[in-house]
């Protein structure tokens, strides 16, 4: 593995796994790319069905990084008129329990930051900091080609947790943002992919803020009791 200036901070899967969060501000620290070349090589361990291997991922920072911002922002502007989703990020008329764990997450962010329910221009600030990346230097967007169906969605998942975990275990911290998706067709021609790419995710990455309030927050998780159905134990 190459020297870097970050040192691997966790030891074991259950560590990384209990320390990765979504991180919604990061520091001013600029990322090593010596040191994401060598988490991206580790990820490509990743397993896909038939070793098919479909995600395709387009990193960028600086001046990159900034033309993306500023037209995702032009849309933004234009409120939904700009939309160009490129798939429902939530399935229509989401039922309980999945209705109420989405709104309580929300609730739980916006009541780290301070922000009341009617502050409605507070949070849409805050919700608009996505487009952002929460400050992040490095955004990956997470793509694949059109042809691929849900089963190689689920892979390109299992790539972006292991990208997820080991930026934990080399000290960096990152958030998944689907809400790229909403402007698919902006980004696609910023980053010169052509319409055979359907953009699934970003990925904001950096160094988090530690003292941010946003980073602190418990996230909770259902028991296993409500996801697990043993049977013949």
């Amino acid at each position: 593995m190459p020297a870097t200036d970050t040192p691997v901070t966790a030891t074991s899967v259950t560590q990384t796994l209990h320390a990765r969060r979504s991180v919604r501000a990061f520091a001013d620290r600029r990322v090593d790319p010596a040191l994401l070349k060598t988490i991206f090589a580790a990820a490509q361990r990743a397993p896909s069905g038939g070793n098919l291997q479909p995600w395709q991922a387009t990193l960028v920072t600086g001046e990159p990084w900034q033309a993306v911002k500023d037209a995702v922002a032009a849309r933004t502007a234009m409120g939904r008129e700009g939309y160009e989703p490129e798939y429902d990020i939530y399935p229509k008329g989401l039922t309980e329990p999945w209705e109420a764990r989405r709104f309580g997450v929300g609730e739980a962010l916006y009541a780290s930051l301070g922000i009341p329910r009617e502050d409605k221009r507070g949070r849409l600030a805050q919700f608009m900091d996505n487009y952002r990346g929460f400050g992040a230097p490095v955004m990956l967007f997470l793509h694949c080609s059109r042809i691929m169906g849900p089963p190689q969605w689920s892979d390109m998942g299992m790539w972006l947790q292991s990208v997820m975990l080991l930026l934990v275990e080399h000290g960096l911290a990152s958030c998944p943002q689907e809400c790229w998706a909403m402007y698919g067709a902006t980004i696609r021609r910023t980053l010169g992919l052509d319409d055979g790419q359907i953009l699934f995710t970003g990925l904001a990455i950096g160094y988090a803020d530690e003292d941010a309030a946003v980073n602190q927050w418990a996230v909770p998780r259902a028991p296993i009791e409500d996801v697990i159905d043993w049977q013949g134990f």
